[in-house]
C-alpha cells in the first residue's frame, strides 16, 4: 500500500482500491478492517472547498498502515 503522492489521495485510492477487491471477493470484510475503514473516512471527510492536511493526513497514514498489517497478517 506504499504510494508517492500525498497522503489523502493515497488512502482515497486504497479505499477505493479496497472497495474493489471486496466486491470482487477478492478480500473478505472483517469488523477489524470495516473499523479501520470507518476510521479512515472520518479522518477523510471534509467541507467543500477545504484542504485536508497536518492532522487528518497523519491519522490517515497512520489508518493505512494498520490496514497494511491487517492485510499482511491475513
Amino acid at each position: 500500500m506504499e504510494a508517492k503522492g500525498h497522503v489523502v489521495d493515497n488512502a482515497r485510492a486504497a479505499v477505493t482500491g479496497l472497495d474493489a477487491a471486496f466486491a470482487e471477493r477478492a478480500l473478505i470484510r472483517t469488523p477489524v478492517l470495516d473499523s479501520m475503514l470507518a476510521d479512515l473516512a472520518v479522518a477523510l471527510e471534509q467541507d467543500e472547498g477545504q484542504k485536508l492536511g497536518g492532522k487528518s493526513a497523519e491519522a490517515a497514514r497512520f489508518i493505512l498502515r494498520a490496514i497494511s498489517r491487517e492485510l499482511d497478517s491475513a
